[in-house]
């Protein structure tokens, strides 16, 4: 599925190149959005050498202009 299927799906405003904000694993962690699979984005946490999946609706911020 693309950006635009999970962008309108779940009504989040993910772009690719798009930073994020990731409070699941119990801390604040930084990512920026590198594509979407299936019914998931593929995030690269800052710190990662690899992109991993995330479910857009499941402890994300989506951090618009300078947030991060």
């Amino acid at each position: 599925m693309s950006m635009a299927w999970v962008r309108k799906t779940y009504g989040v405003s993910a772009k690719r190149g798009m930073r994020v904000l990731y409070t699941g694993s119990g801390r604040r962690e930084y990512g920026t959005i590198r594509s979407a699979k299936d019914c998931y984005l593929r995030i690269q946490l800052d710190g990662e050498c690899h992109s991993m999946l995330f479910h857009p609706t499941w402890k994300l911020d989506y951090l618009i202009g300078g947030d991060a």
